[in-house]
């Protein structure tokens, strides 16, 4: 099938573009003609191959730019404008190049005859599994708009919670960044500086001078070696980290780091029970909606066991088996979770749940960020501390010998 941008009225004289797949570009004409458009212009389709090819990173669509979207198109579905038109006009408001191109596919598609869900399906790099299985769940019982306005809430939290997270990350991270870069130009030219005429005095010289002194040789004659080795080592733990194996044992890690490993894993709880709970509320059956959250969740750790426990219930048995065995689960998900599946108010459970793990999450990343502040303290003055110790008594017993 070959793809043609298209330029044309509409029968209330309106000027309207659009992509449209056809095998020919005749065919492509007599099914504009049948729409009742009259074509103006129509062109083979160029895709940007530089962007969506060469260099797929550009590809990917910022999770911000989606969240408009679904706040824009929700609305307008709430104000009754017709499907296309909605979609249509969302591509002309989103400032997003790529976002425009594949809402504007979306759109041609459905004046076509496909469904929304289908369509969107076709562009997996901008709509996740999630995005299109809930609104495949609002066409099939009728309740687009109230799943759309839904699925826009839910995304807006997300993205607002992890938001928060990463800026509240930011400054102890580019502290800690800055001190290494700064600790490494010290040693390698600052330091040698200091030290030389230390060195050249023949006295005897402080332990603590004289380990600054090895440490800054040591820098300043493997600097280049020491940059390369820190990139290559960078290079192959990410390579290790993808692959499946290296990614299962990464995983299990982190959630055992101190400190760290309880927010991430606050963090990916969050992730489960609030895609979990916007599923079920769209109408998705119970293990499609444990399938869909595996691949959300973000931990190959995790989704082993959401995939576990999706294999149970198709079983026949409790969605909290699994969950009720494994440690890295605190128990209240599987009792909360159990108490729903009893009442059959899952999805209001995992909901409340959601909302309570958002909360100790938020305050994790508070009482961190207000316990890193003082620690980045302490480690700079514990550096000026030994660079005093080791260089400037020194020096200054020896000016008083001379």
């Amino acid at each position: 099938m070959q793809r043609y941008d298209y330029t044309a009225r509409n029968p209330g004289g309106e000027a309207v573009q659009g992509l449209v797949e056809a095998e020919t570009l005749d065919i492509a004409n007599e099914a504009l003609r049948d729409k009742g458009l009259f074509v103006l212009s129509i062109n083979e389709h160029k895709e940007r191959a530089l962007f969506e090819k060469e260099l797929p990173f550009f590809n990917k669509i910022p999770i911000r730019e989606l969240v408009i979207f679904s706040r824009q198109f929700s609305v307008l579905m709430g104000a009754k404008v017709p499907l296309v038109q909605a979609l249509k006009t969302v591509a002309k408001q989103t400032q997003h190049a790529r976002l425009q191109v594949v809402v504007l596919d979306v759109a041609s598609e459905v004046e076509a005859g496909t469904s929304l869900s289908v369509a969107m399906a076709k562009h997996p790099k901008a709509f996740s599994s999630f995005f299109v299985n809930m609104i495949r769940s609002g066409e099939t019982t009728g309740r687009l708009e109230e799943v759309m306005n839904y699925l826009a809430d839910q995304m807006e939290r997300d993205f607002d919670l992890m938001t928060k997270i990463k800026g509240a990350m930011i400054y102890p991270i580019f502290i800690m960044i800055g001190l290494v870069i700064v600790g490494f130009i010290m040693m390698v030219f600052v330091v040698p500086k200091l030290t030389a005429t230390l060195s050249e005095s023949g006295a005897e010289l402080p332990w603590t001078t004289k380990l600054l002194i090895g440490t800054s040789s040591f820098f300043k004659a493997y600097a280049i070696q020491i940059v390369i080795a820190a990139v290559l080592g960078g290079g192959v733990f990410r390579w290790w980290s993808n692959t499946p194996g290296g990614r299962s044992i990464w995983d299990r890690m982190k959630l055992k780091v101190p400190v760290f490993g309880p927010l991430l894993q606050h963090i990916y709880i969050v992730r489960f029970t609030r895609s979990m709970s916007t599923l079920i509320a769209g109408g998705v059956d119970v293990p499609q909606s444990l399938e869909i959250c595996a691949d959300i969740v973000g931990n190959d750790y995790y989704r082993k066991q959401i995939l576990d426990t999706k294999k149970e219930v198709s079983d026949g048995n409790s969605i909290t088996t699994v969950f009720l065995r494994e440690k890295s689960v605190p128990m209240m998900i599987p009792q909360m979770m159990a108490v729903g599946e009893e009442t059959g108010r899952l999805g209001e459970v995992l909901e409340r749940l959601t909302g309570f793990y958002s909360r100790e999450l938020s305050n994790s990343v508070s009482n961190l960020v207000s316990a890193i502040e003082p620690l980045i303290m302490l480690v700079m003055g514990g550096a000026v501390g030994i660079m005093v110790a080791a260089i400037i008594l020194p020096m200054y017993n020896l000016a008083s010998q001379m």
